[in-house]
């Protein structure tokens, strides 16, 4: 089974009342009940890095096939939570979907997880052949890096709302303290940061707390 790895950002309006924000977490953490889906968790950011593009809020789910992908993003209680609780209150939405190398597992991390994503934008002149190089190495952390209890990584295949972002990982860990530790890793970070440096756009590096409310 090759799981699909689906993950939204969002930018919430800074005016906006808490209330609706909640309603919008509430709502789309609902939608973990559509057949579709096998795991889904939404809450604010715990931390992110990008120069241009900063989120408030993650969405991230997990499905069969990208026809179940297709499934939940056309369903009638899907499309009525962006219309009425999402969108009036975002400036801003990125979402960016891959075929995981790996079946991970478990497949829905259990509350106080701690994920951190990461999403690459390529030069346009990179080959294929380099591409392919830039995903062994993003692959080559888990082993360098102690702490990563599941990971996954692969190239969007939903182009339109990822903003150019074309390469995409999740490490999950136990919890903050072990994504902590492991960032602490300098040697390994950075030999993979130097080897991807040359041929990489732009980058955006997004940590997210499960919350312990998330269905």
């Amino acid at each position: 089974m090759s799981i699909i790895e689906h993950v939204v950002l969002f930018k919430v309006k800074g005016d906006t009342e808490q209330e609706k924000v909640n309603a919008m977490l509430n709502n789309l953490n609902g939608l973990v009940s559509l057949d579709p889906v096998l795991h889904l968790t939404a809450g604010p950011v715990h931390r992110i890095k990008s120069p241009i593009l900063n989120f408030t809020h993650m969405l991230h789910s997990r499905y069969k096939s990208k026809e179940d992908l297709n499934t939940y993003s056309a369903h009638p209680e899907h499309q009525r939570v962006v219309k009425e609780n999402v969108i009036p209150i975002c400036d801003d939405i990125m979402a960016v979907d891959w075929v995981a190398d790996n079946d991970p597992t478990p497949l829905s991390p259990p509350p106080g997880s701690a994920f951190k994503v990461t999403f690459l934008k390529l030069k346009e002149s990179v080959s294929n052949e380099v591409q392919g190089g830039i995903l062994g190495e993003i692959k080559g952390v888990k082993e360098g890096i102690s702490g990563i209890q599941q990971m996954t990584c692969g190239e969007n295949f939903s182009p339109a709302r990822a903003k150019g972002f074309s390469l995409a990982s999740v490490a999950v860990f136990g919890g903050v303290g072990e994504m902590e530790a492991a960032v602490g890793n300098e040697e390994c970070v950075n030999l993979q940061k130097q080897k991807v440096r040359d041929n990489v756009d732009g980058v955006i590096v997004v940590d997210y707390v499960v919350p312990a409310s998330s269905p």
